[in-house]
């Protein structure tokens, strides 16, 4: 195959079809706040707060000055025996938000390492309980926990996993919680709770005491924005602790204030053992990712090693990198000095409300709300999926950014967003939608 100078061949994309894309490019040459600039100089509204991890705005310069000065001062620093002072006050800084006792954070570079490690942890706490015997995993069906092999045997979403038949066994899976009586509730609906009884079926048909944990994201995401029904993660806890379960909350999309708390599991009031995160934490300046875990399972596994000795056999080269760390350490403290949970908070009434809107469009089948998220499902025409993916592209080109997956785009508004903006997004949906 022959290159031209500017040929895009080269780059073999991620979840993008690459042929389609390199036939009609949508490149993004800058960003700054709510909108990114394309190559052909057009404003594009990011309604989805990039891939959900730029919630601060796009090209925040107090992280670009701390990155760039952390670069000049310490640029690397292996992880495993060394340590630099960044990585343990930003694991300070997490556990403070984090609720009570999930006070240790392990941390990697990106969602999908942060499930991986968490199903490790899992493993070696329960050896080191003498129950090494719990190998079996739980999730759900139409969930997403990242591409590595662990967070694809846990996958429920059909096209992250049909290709690749060599995943982990023993994983069993829960029906997902989106009901067709429950469509257009705003917030949590109140119909669902029974299918919490899903994971009392699997204890008693493979025995809970073969079961290692549970993995649960709080809001389904990138499936489009399942909100789970009132009680249901309540009684999923209820089962854990009946079975001796580890539950492990995939907070990849909804930490750092998504649902205007810090994390989903003080909005819903339920307290996992184990919570994943990544994309907020740095604001999307730097890959990173991180695993919180109950003061319990951290002093369990470490204090089954002898003195001295590695306690848990993991890590990545780049955990708690220098610069990863600089730019999650001033991110945090965005947070905080702005207030952006809170704001999130205030704004999510009104995003909620603009939404939902919405619901008069012929082509509309669903919308589904809960803080800032939400998305709508479109009725399919031709082929499942066939319908967003065009929507997405074409909406670019109208000057809004939505993350689509199949026909549910997932609308995300940055946590600086005014209400301008969330009229400037539903102005577009509505103009586009109503051509449908």
């Amino acid at each position: 195959m022959e290159f031209t100078t500017n040929s895009l061949e080269e780059h073999w994309m991620p979840f993008t079809g690459n042929r389609d894309f390199k036939a009609n490019p949508r490149i993004v040459v800058k960003a700054e706040g709510a909108y990114f600039i394309d190559h052909k100089g057009g404003t594009v509204l990011d309604a989805s707060s990039g891939l959900f991890c730029v919630p601060l705005g796009h090209g925040r310069p107090e992280i670009a000055k701390a990155v760039h000065d952390q670069l000049l001062t310490n640029d690397y620093t292996p992880p495993f025996q060394l340590g630099h002072p960044g990585s343990f006050e930003l694991a300070s800084k997490v556990a403070r938000i984090t609720p009570d006792p999930i006070n240790h954070v392990f941390f990697v570079n990106s969602g999908s390492e942060s499930i991986d490690t968490a199903l490790k942890i899992a493993m070696a706490y329960h050896r080191a309980r003498g129950e090494g015997h719990r190998t079996r995993f739980v999730s759900r069906e139409r969930t997403y926990h990242g591409v590595n092999i662990g967070g694809v045997s846990l996958a429920g979403m059909v096209k992250n996993r049909e290709t690749f038949s060599g995943v982990m066994p023993g994983v069993v899976t829960m029906r997902h919680t989106w009901l067709e009586e429950n469509v257009f509730t705003p917030g949590q609906p109140t119909r669902g709770v029974e299918l919490a009884e899903d994971l009392t079926r699997i204890c008693e048909t493979y025995g809970g005491s073969t079961i290692a944990a549970v993995f649960v994201e709080p809001i389904a995401g990138s499936t489009g924005c399942l909100v789970p029904p009132v009680g249901y993660l309540e009684r999923i806890r209820e089962i854990c602790d009946q079975h001796g379960i580890l539950l492990v909350f995939d907070e990849v999309i909804t930490g750092f204030g998504r649902l205007g708390h810090a994390f989903a599991s003080q909005a819903f009031d339920v307290t996992p053992d184990i919570m994943t995160m990544a994309k907020a934490l740095t604001n999307g300046a730097q890959p990173m990712g991180a695993v919180a875990v109950k003061d319990e399972i951290y002093e369990t596994i470490t204090d089954a090693a002898p003195e001295n000795a590695i306690e848990f056999f993991h890590g990545y080269t780049y955990s708690g990198h220098p610069a990863a760390c600089a730019a999650g350490n001033v991110t945090q403290d965005i947070f905080q000095r702005e207030n952006l949970f809170e704001r999130a908070r205030e704004l999510s009434g009104y995003f909620g409300e603009a939404v939902h809107s919405l619901k008069d469009l012929e082509c509309m089948k669903d919308i589904r709300s809960y803080g800032l998220m939400a998305a709508i499902e479109l009725k399919p025409q031709g082929a499942p999926g066939a319908l967003g993916t065009n929507l997405q592209k074409s909406l670019f080109w109208d000057g809004l950014h939505i993350k689509f997956t199949g026909d549910n785009g997932i609308i995300a508004p940055q946590f600086i967003a005014e209400e301008k903006h969330i009229d400037e997004m539903i102005d577009k949906l509505r103009g586009s939608l109503s051509k449908i």
